[in-house]
């Protein structure tokens, strides 16, 4: 048996590989699936495989962040983007849906104005973010920069 693999151990590995280079699955919704994992790349992954419109959405939403925010912390989570800061915890998220994608601010209940969504959640706020609606960069900005500056969110 030296060298040689079962035919159970040889179906395993051909439905686990995935080919190099394949194409991050959309789960429902349109959002990205992209393994778990800290730093801009994988960041970077989500948003390219970011459906249609979404995918300018997300290249503006972390240019933005990032600029806004030096030195901000990101890695995906649960199929989603997560921005905080250095051993301080998560202040943003970011999912795709079918028809709009969703920045969640998780003590966005402390920003001002208040970003327009609500949450079951008591702290957390929403923006989302449609096709054809009109993305007002310096009220973005002004709320990751508020929200970067508050107790951050341990997940």
């Amino acid at each position: 048996m030296t060298g040689r693999t079962s035919k159970g151990a040889e179906k395993v590995t051909k439905k686990t590989a995935k080919p190099a280079g394949a194409a991050p699955k959309l789960l429902s919704g349109g959002n990205p699936q992209i393994p778990k994992g800290y730093g801009d790349a994988p960041v970077q992954a989500y948003i390219a495989a970011m459906p249609d419109w979404k995918n300018e959405i997300g290249r503006r939403l972390d240019a933005l962040i990032t600029r806004t925010v030096p030195g901000v912390c990101k890695a995906v989570k649960w199929n989603s983007p997560f921005y905080g800061m250095e051993g301080q915890g998560w202040f943003l998220g970011v999912h795709c849906y079918a028809s709009y994608v969703k920045v969640a601010f998780f003590k966005g209940a402390s920003l001002h104005p208040l970003p327009p969504g609500e949450s079951k959640q008591k702290e957390v706020r929403y923006l989302d973010i449609r096709k054809d609606d009109p993305f007002d960069e310096a009220q973005v900005a002004s709320w990751v920069e508020q929200a970067s500056r508050l107790p951050d969110e341990r997940m």
